[in-house]
């Protein structure tokens, strides 16, 4: 699965670690709309897949 990263703090979701409230293996596609980046609260439209 791949890694997205935060363009505004470069916080990088791992969906094989997930996240706070997130299990592991959720892919970010999975993510729920509302979700906010953990660091700096920004929402998923800022972020990038990482290369």
């Amino acid at each position: 699965m791949d890694k997205y990263i935060c363009t505004v703090c470069g916080y990088v979701y791992d969906p094989e670690q997930g996240a706070d409230g997130i299990e592991p293996g959720t892919s970010f596609a999975d993510l729920p709309e509302d979700w906010l980046c953990p660091l700096c609260g920004v929402g998923k439209e800022l972020f990038e897949k990482e290369e």
